[in-house]
């Protein structure tokens, strides 16, 4: 059965994505990677990480300020302790977090705390002794003060006063991602709606690229179609076109698109909290015959990939089938990091599991039913200068996979207006350079106009 795109209103005819569920599954996958650890409790700093243990969310504004901190304890409740008025907005719109039944019983898991706003609080002002005493009393109230605590992300001042308080402190980021590897049915199905979004974003740039629009443009154009409807945040629209391809900068610019440029794009935002990394490729106006092989070469590449991806299949798999570094022009797999790739999707864009022959072939990982991820392949031209580049994010299924973005890359599209010569249609398979077209510059002796039609 394929996936289903569900709309995104709540809706009393059709079973749609059920945010409890949602929250209930999440919050147990995380109790139960935490039980097969060595580990006593988890600390997160990390907004994706408090995301997943308490569905909390207060604007992407605060995803770089590592203010916030969540905390869960074996067998016991997620706490989070957040700004003081966004902590009181959780206490009257979070029921999931009050574990007092209105009976007085234990103070509600959103509570008001504060870090050390990586550093800008004066380091004598006592804040990050303040967050390992919240801390440590938690531990000691649950009996787990001797057992180890997982950190994912923290600063130096925070780790120090956790460590005076006479905590164990370790890697946690681990038991994170390992339960946040596979995806419940809601979170597919949001990744989903994620992906039906760019659809849409691709389908709006296809009409307006043109020779004059600028790679700004095509950002700006992405991130209105994206809000406009409803993405929570465009974290980034990578749009690359002409001789900035190769070498590939990953950022975008203010240049001019030009007649016979290739130019892709990647687009990475958040439904939900759900994001979309997703790559395709254009040619404006033409292609050139180096251009379309590029293409072809990158699609071949990703095409194989997808024809390996099955349960028990492993990410050493689906590496062997792409081209090593000094294949395409780089000194080693760092060097090439991220051209021939992929990458878990969920909450974050770079999730478990990895594939890279930087560490695939060495450290494999195996694919589960219920995973997502994106496989995205480069291919640079033999002109030296333009490339391709296709990204596809898949559902691991029962026999198989799925793949969810679907605007169209089988074959190099080709976007903006027709143009008509006297003798018919421009071909739009020429380079970009007029006289590389002509009959002479394909060794045929020029038409001097003196044929029959002028006698």
């Amino acid at each position: 059965m394929a996936i289903r795109t569900y709309g995104p209103n709540a809706v009393d005819w059709e079973e749609r994505v059920d945010l409890d569920r949602l929250r209930t599954q999440r919050l147990a996958r995380l109790h139960d990677t935490l039980n097969r650890s060595e580990l006593g409790a988890v600390l997160s700093f990390d907004f994706a990480n408090i995301r997943y243990m308490t569905a909390t969310h207060i604007g992407t504004w605060a995803m770089d300020k590592l203010i916030r901190f969540a905390l869960l304890v074996r067998g016991g409740e997620p706490v989070v302790w957040d700004f003081g008025s966004a902590a009181r907005h959780h206490q009257l719109y979070n029921p999931w977090l009050d574990y007092s039944d209105g009976k007085g019983g234990p103070p509600t898991g959103a509570r008001a705390g504060i870090s050390t706003l990586r550093g800008a609080f004066h380091p004598d002002a006592g804040i990050a002794e303040d967050v390992a005493a919240k801390i440590a009393a938690e531990l000691r109230a649950h009996g787990l003060a001797g057992e180890p605590l997982g950190i994912d992300v923290a600063e130096m001042p925070v780790l120090a006063a956790l460590r005076a308080e006479g905590i164990d402190v370790v890697d946690g980021q681990q038991v994170f991602l390992e339960a946040r590897r596979i995806k419940t049915g809601d979170e597919i199905s949001l990744l989903a709606q994620a992906c039906a979004m760019v659809d849409a974003a691709y389908e709006e740039l296809y009409a307006h690229l043109r020779p004059g629009i600028r790679e700004n443009e095509c950002v700006g154009l992405v991130s209105k179609v994206l809000y406009d409807l409803g993405s929570e945040y465009v974290e980034g629209v990578n749009a690359i076109s002409g001789e900035r391809c190769s070498p590939h900068p990953h950022v975008y610019s203010d240049r001019l698109i030009r007649p016979g440029d290739p130019a892709f794009f990647d687009i990475l935002h958040s439904h939900l909290g759900y994001r979309t990394c997703y790559y395709r490729t254009f040619a404006v106006g033409s292609a050139s015959r180096a251009q379309r092989d590029a293409y072809v070469r990158c699609r071949e590449y990703m095409d194989q990939a997808i024809a390996l991806v099955r349960p028990g299949a492993t990410t050493a798999d689906i590496v062997q089938v792409w081209p090593r570094a000094e294949e395409f022009g780089f000194a080693d797999e760092t060097a090439a990091f991220a051209l021939q790739y992929g990458h878990g999707v969920g909450l974050s864009i770079w999730e478990k599991p990895i594939f890279s022959r930087l560490v695939s072939l060495d450290h494999p990982e195996v694919l589960e039913e219920g995973m997502v991820f994106a496989l995205e392949t480069y291919w640079p031209a033999a002109d030296g200068w333009s490339a391709a580049r296709i990204e596809e994010e898949l559902v691991v299924t029962a026999d198989g996979c799925e793949v969810i973005t679907k605007f169209p890359a089988e074959e190099l599209l080709v976007a903006g207006r027709k143009y008509w010569t006297v003798g018919g249609e421009l071909n739009t398979a020429r380079e970009a350079q007029s006289h590389l077209n002509t009959r002479t510059a394909n060794g045929h002796p020029p038409n001097t106009g003196t044929g029959d039609g002028h006698r």
